[in-house]
């Protein structure tokens, strides 16, 4: 009796040292890794209006003008001449009639999901081979910059765009299947002639708003820093920096905003953003986007001023970007998600979707000075592969080259916008899908996520909803 006794709790102290030895430490978060925007510019409000939320510390005035700000983006725009002249003078031809058309509750927009829905919120770039002056892309000659599908009463639009898909199969190593999708673009109904031979365009969705004015605040010297155009390090990430023309202050700078980084300040954005989807003209683009035919037609049309928006009124639109909060991070102490953060990094997703940047010194609004902040992004350009590629140079970018899109708000886009739907032309239908279009410099990366297990996939893509 004693014999079996012993063997008993000779087993069952086996059991007891095998299940100790097997348990996994736990993991832990960093210190305040959950204040994505830093100690003023993130909020807990993980509602429908997530992405719309002020900075804290706003004095009297800076409420006001943010209030004002939030009214103008998200206002529409009418013909000239309207009784409320504050808001008269779109088009001639346009893409939008608000700020807030494309940016619904200032998050993300998708593509049409049916080929008779309008592209609200997808755009297209235009240009034909060769570069301007400041080697910005030259206008196609028939229809400019940006293909407008929408017109004022008694003019007719560029034309339609019709998207259709392809899936493609794909499988995991695991045998997990998995379906891509590729879209193809039709121009139809051009009314002001055809393209030019050598006609270059690009799709581009409107991305979330959240958190600008601290990358806007980010120092050019860090940048400077994280770039390795050549890969010194040979780690086959090559981060560059693109070079674009400051229409503001008529200079070269860096280019921090737009999917090609093509764009130096808020500013310039929101007053080319008027000017190409709304066709509202301001002091820095002072005339609508329209071809010397266009103009020929339209010309003496009534306008809504000169500019259209005054430079008071931009300022407050601007400044209402700026102040825009970042959602804190949800779960971040979850097992689960730091398992899929650790992963992440072994992944080496990090190289680009670098987790945390410090803002400058040089904004005069103290909420965006010093701050850490963590958007999971490096602000550079990167090579994402052939597949990806929309063969348009901008700048110093060239047609496969993407601006890293920060990350914060990820897991968020789902509740305020209705749909997951990620990369600059919205064909991913969820954070894997675009995980799984990456390649280039991303090539490595999505081959390792590609060879993770089932579970660390799903751990890995909860890290990424957590954000």
């Amino acid at each position: 009796m004693k014999k079996i006794l012993y063997l008993t709790l000779l087993l069952f102290g086996v059991t007891v040292c095998r299940n100790v030895k097997e348990e996994q430490p736990l993991l832990e978060a960093e210190p305040n890794e959950h204040l994505s925007g830093g100690s003023f510019l993130t909020t807990n409000d993980f509602s429908e209006n997530a992405f719309g939320q002020q900075a804290k510390g706003l004095n009297s005035d800076q409420n006001t003008d943010f209030s004002v700000g939030n009214f103008l983006f998200r206002s529409n725009w009418v013909t000239a001449p309207a009784s409320v002249q504050t808001l008269d003078g779109l088009g001639v031809m346009f893409n939008a009639t608000a700020c807030g058309s494309c940016h619904f509750k200032d998050g993300r927009a998708r593509p049409p999901i049916s080929p008779t829905e309008p592209l609200n919120g997808l755009l297209f770039r235009l240009s034909r081979q060769g570069a301007g002056t400041h080697g910005e892309p030259l206008d196609e000659p028939n229809y400019g910059g940006q293909f407008q599908e929408k017109a004022i009463l008694g003019v007719n639009a560029e034309g339609k765009v019709q998207i259709s898909y392809q899936e493609i199969a794909g499988q995991y190593p695991d045998g997990t299947p998995y379906s891509l999708r590729k879209p193809t673009y039709q121009f139809t109904d051009l009314n002001y002639g055809a393209f030019h031979p050598q006609v270059e365009f690009s799709p581009r969705i409107a991305p979330q708003m959240m958190g600008l004015g601290l990358l806007e605040n980010i120092p050019e010297s860090t940048l400077t820093a994280l770039a390795d155009e050549a890969d010194s390090n040979q780690d086959g990430i090559s981060g560059k920096i693109n070079y674009v023309w400051d229409t503001q202050h008529q200079r070269v700078a860096v280019g921090k905003f737009g999917w090609k980084a093509n764009v130096p300040s808020l500013l310039v954005q929101t007053a080319g953003a008027f000017n190409g989807d709304m066709g509202i003209t301001t002091s820095l683009f002072p005339q609508e986007g329209l071809t010397p035919a266009q103009v020929a037609l339209y010309g003496n049309l009534p306008t809504g001023g000169s500019p259209e928006i005054s430079d008071e009124n931009l300022e407050k639109i601007v400044f209402y970007q700026q102040m825009l909060s970042v959602p804190a991070r949800r779960d971040y102490q979850d097992q689960e998600v730091l398992q899929g953060k650790m992963l992440f990094q072994q992944a080496k997703c990090n190289s680009c979707h670098l987790p945390t940047l410090t803002t400058g010194t040089s904004s005069p609004f103290s909420q965006l000075n010093n701050q850490t902040i963590r958007p999971y992004t490096d602000l550079l350009l990167h090579d994402l592969g052939e597949d990806l590629a929309d063969n348009r140079p901008d700048f110093q970018a060239n047609g496969r080259e993407w601006r890293t899109p920060p990350l914060w708000g990820l897991g968020l886009i789902r509740t305020v916008n209705k749909h997951t739907f990620l990369l600059h032309d919205g064909r991913a239908r969820n954070a894997e899908e675009a995980i799984l279009w990456h390649a280039g410099e991303a090539q490595a990366s999505k081959n390792h996520f590609k060879n993770l297990s089932k579970t660390e996939r799903q751990a890995l893509l909860r890290f990424l909803e957590s954000l």
